[in-house]
């Protein structure tokens, strides 16, 4: 094969990432190294326990206003070649973005927490990379939520996590002061 014959797929950026249409088959896209990488949609439970996840913040935040939460919103993590990833939820304080600023589509800053709900299409391997993605990135804590085993990781650094069942209550320590659940609630169907 001569090198003329081997076509070179051009990166996406960040922006560009942004700027395409939502999939139409309800399928999840993060940006990886500037190639798009297409998942499944979540399954029903993992819905649910996303759906809780940002609820539990969402009243902790309307309590105590010191940053807000999102489901699904892009997180640069790396840059040329751009990644955005999708967390299942994150979490902004206000110091990182302030208070009624909005960013037109990706903050310029990481959120100051994660938290990943597994899904059948996850690997350890692609789960370790996104944590690993997400500090070097700035993100202060990631939680890596377990539906089928109803556990949650706690990782204040790569390859340093805390298991918590669901018997546990659940901390975000400095990053959110305050706040507490019992880790059962993350998986409460009804």
């Amino acid at each position: 094969m001569t090198t003329a014959s081997i076509a070179k797929t051009r990166l996406l950026t960040a922006a560009e990432f942004a700027s395409r249409p939502e999939p139409e088959d309800g399928s999840k896209e993060e940006l990886v190294r500037g190639e798009i990488v297409t998942m499944p949609p979540p399954n029903f439970m993992h819905g649910i326990v996303q759906l809780n996840i940002g609820f539990l913040l969402k009243t902790f935040l309307k309590e105590n206003r010191i940053g807000r939460a999102t489901v699904e919103s892009g997180l640069v993590t790396e840059l040329d070649p751009d990644t955005v990833r999708g967390p299942d939820v994150a979490y902004w304080s206000y110091e990182r973005v302030p208070s009624g600023e909005s960013p037109d589509v990706y903050p310029d800053v990481a959120a100051d927490l994660v938290a990943e709900v597994l899904s059948p299409s996850n690997t350890r391997g692609i789960i370790q990379a996104k944590i690993r993605e997400y500090f070097a990135s700035g993100v202060r804590i990631v939680w890596v939520v377990d539906p089928d085993e109803q556990s949650v990781t706690v990782y204040t650094k790569p390859g340093d996590g805390t298991v918590l069942w669901n018997d546990a209550t659940l901390t975000a320590g400095d990053v959110l002061p305050g706040f507490t659940c019992p880790v059962a609630s993350l998986f409460e169907a009804e």
